[in-house]
């Protein structure tokens, strides 16, 4: 039968033990559900109920957030979990490593492919089994393939596992270099692998500060997507693919939990922006841990992390190119979530741009920074996370759709960043002599900015063979800050075009002082001051001129730096940067940040022991001792988006097109 119609009408109940923290989403159905761990087996005498899948069914909800581990632990019982079994074990898909392949989506579905409709007619069985149909663990899946002492006749296939496993192997044999021997880099791993989360005995991820003489961590000791990242690199590059894998898993099965703050829920697909490991106490002095995740309920100012569901679907990819692990992009369930991000993401709105609109504090910078509207920032991570669901989702008739809104907004993100976000010299000159109230389709000065807007530092600042990409573009507002995170992505998923790619980097190498200073990297250049720091933070103590997101200095962008230097092959950029963070991380204790217009002492309130500032040392030292495996993570330029054009408009009708006249200056 069909499987939502059994679960519809039958009387089983699932799990409930959350302590009320959240509700999980079963099939597209709101059940009380946290995926613990324990230690109960299914025993061979139970009664099973055989849950048949109908070979036509679609799925709009995937099935493995009901799959998990569980545990139960007491004073004298030794830790022993049960591994989550994943609902579609997909084929392994050999692949040479360290082979890069581009995945193009008009060139039709990639061999294998594990998506929804191509997986139920796959010949192998999918079977779950509900223990005596109620009060049961979390379902576990099982997974029969046809080999000989089941059905007879095939040899059972290798799992992808396999890749994971190997990748270190692989790296050693097929790419000599990758290996860390300084002893601050030694002092960074050892510090590492200590910030690393365990669940239900397995590796999640890292949290985020791991200070032992911290005594009040508020949520530094939980995991948050956006801080992983440089940890997941690091590990990826040592060939560990393990954790990460757990990490994208497992905030997949977050991303279906119930979000409230004040009796409203965002989307579906919002992914949290943090995660800790709870252990809750059970009868008879037993235990059990569970997930609790943060979908900026508690967060300073309540604002939903927009950016969280744009680095997991990047590193996802990154997963891929590196391991080699094709499958896990391919399954089901990992599918499903890429499309309820996109789908929230391509939602339609009132905003007549393609860029994304957001609030304040939505991304790194996440307190009040003036930063809410269109941030550079996001418009890089999100043409990024685009561009790698083009090459991961399957096509087929349930996803063509998705696709073509895919390349869509692609193409006109690209076009709308490199020609209106885009400062130099010239560009200046020309707001500078701007006419306004234009009341025309032809007009030149499109968002009615006002020349007065240009900062009087801008005027001397601006080097003449350097730009770079302002920060935020609204009507009658342009925030020519420089905010080094968007600039740097810009330039790593190619929204930029390669002549203001190496333009940014120009302006980087000629306003060094200024930008990396005693310690890479700012965040954003130049501090807001008296009363515009009063105006525009509300007077946030943290965020005080040349402190914290106000001008600090972050050591994680140095990952960032480094991968877009590798990639406009200006690797003695990236090398000064990596040189002169070596000089004081490991004496100053890994801090967070560093304050100061130059970068000069220790942030006043930074953190020290940061996971992501030694995750992004030691990302760094392992891309520049080998470029090539950085080159998986960057995307070159794709001269078909440029052609694409979707607004329909002739060229002797009332409105023009108006990429045609900036083709040749922009787009080239």
């Amino acid at each position: 039968m069909n499987a939502i119609n059994f679960l519809r009408n039958s009387t089983m109940k699932l799990p409930s033990r959350v302590l009320s923290l959240r509700n999980a989403s079963f099939l597209g159905f709101r059940h009380s559900f946290n995926p613990s761990c324990s230690q109960q087996k299914l025993s061979s005498n139970s009664i099973f109920y055989l849950l048949n899948f109908n070979q036509n069914s679609q799925f709009h909800a995937y099935p493995s957030r009901f799959l998990g581990f569980q545990r139960v632990i007491n004073n004298t019982q030794k830790l022993n979990c049960l591994q989550s079994l994943g609902f579609v074990q997909s084929r392994a898909v050999s692949r040479p490593y360290g082979v890069s392949i581009e995945t193009k989506v008009a060139s039709g579905v990639r061999d294998l492919s594990t998506s929804v409709e191509t997986r139920v007619n796959d010949k192998n069985v999918e079977r779950i089994y509900v223990q005596n149909g109620i009060n049961v663990k979390p379902l576990v899946v099982e997974r029969i393939d046809k080999d000989e002492n089941i059905v007879g006749g095939e040899v059972p296939r290798a799992e992808d596992e396999n890749n994971v496993k190997n990748v270190e192997e692989g790296l050693q044999e097929g790419k000599n270099g990758i290996s860390v021997e300084s002893e601050i880099a030694k002092e960074a791993w050892n510090l590492l692998r200590d910030a690393v989360v365990k669940y239900c005995g397995s590796p999640v991820g890292t949290m985020a500060a791991n200070d032992p003489g911290d005594t009040q961590p508020l949520n530094y000791d939980q995991v948050f997507i956006r801080d992983f990242v440089p940890s997941a690199l690091a590990f990826l590059l040592r060939g560990e693919g393990e954790i990460v894998k757990n990490f994208l898993l497992h905030t997949l099965q977050l991303q279906s939990w119930e979000k409230t703050v004040d009796c409203y829920s965002p989307g579906q697909g919002l992914m949290p922006a943090s995660f800790k490991v709870r252990t809750v106490p059970l009868d008879d002095n037993k235990f059990e841990e569970v997930l609790d995740p943060d979908f900026g309920e508690s967060a300073i100012g309540r604002v939903a992390p927009v950016d969280s569901g744009l680095w997991w679907i990047i590193l996802l990819r990154a997963y891929g190119k590196i391991t080699g692990d094709y499958a896990l992009q391919e399954r089901v369930d990992v599918q499903t979530g890429i499309k309820l991000i996109l789908n929230l993401c391509l939602a339609d709105g009132f905003d007549m741009f393609p860029s994304l609109l957001v609030t304040d504090g939505s991304c790194m910078i996440d307190r009040r920074m003036g930063i809410h509207g269109h941030p550079l920032e996001i418009q890089a991570l999100f043409y990024a996370s685009l561009r790698c669901s083009r090459e991961m989702l399957t096509v087929n008739e349930g996803s063509k759709n998705l696709v073509r809104a895919i390349n869509n907004r692609l193409s006109a993100l690209s076009f709308h960043i490199r020609e209106y976000y885009w400062v130099d010299m010239k560009k200046i000159n020309e707001i500078y002599r701007y006419k306004t109230e234009e009341y025309s389709m032809d007009a030149t000065n499109k968002f009615n900015i006002y020349p007065e807007q240009i900062p009087s530092w801008l005027m001397d600042w601006i080097p003449e063979e350097g730009g770079y990409l302002i920060g935020n573009l609204q009507p009658a507002h342009m925030d020519f800050r420089f905010f080094t995170l968007g600039n740097l992505w810009s330039i790593v998923s190619s929204l930029g075009t390669s002549k203001q790619n190496e333009a940014i980097l120009n302006l980087i190498e000629a306003k060094w002082d200024d930008i990396v200073g005693l310690m890479p990297l700012k965040i954003c250049y130049p501090a807001v001051e008296n009363e515009e720091w009063r105006i525009i933070t509300g007077s946030d103590p943290k965020n005080t001129p040349w402190s914290y997101h106000n001008g600090g200095s972050w050591p994680t962008l140095l990952w960032q730096f480094t991968l877009a230097c590798i990639k406009m092959g200006r690797l003695e950029l990236a090398q000064k940067a990596v040189a002169l963070a070596e000089k004081r991380l490991s004496i100053d204790r890994w801090p967070e940040y560093y304050d100061t217009r130059s970068g000069k002492f220790i942030g006043k309130q930074s953190r020290l022991y940061q996971t992501w500032t030694i995750a992004g040392f030691l990302t760094s030292r392992m891309m520049l001792e080998n470029p090539e495996m950085a080159s998986l993570l960057f995307w070159e330029e794709d001269y078909e988006l440029l052609e694409i054009c979707v607004c329909a408009l002739s060229k002797s009708g009332r409105k023009k097109c108006s990429r045609g006249a900036a083709k040749s200056q922009i787009l080239v």
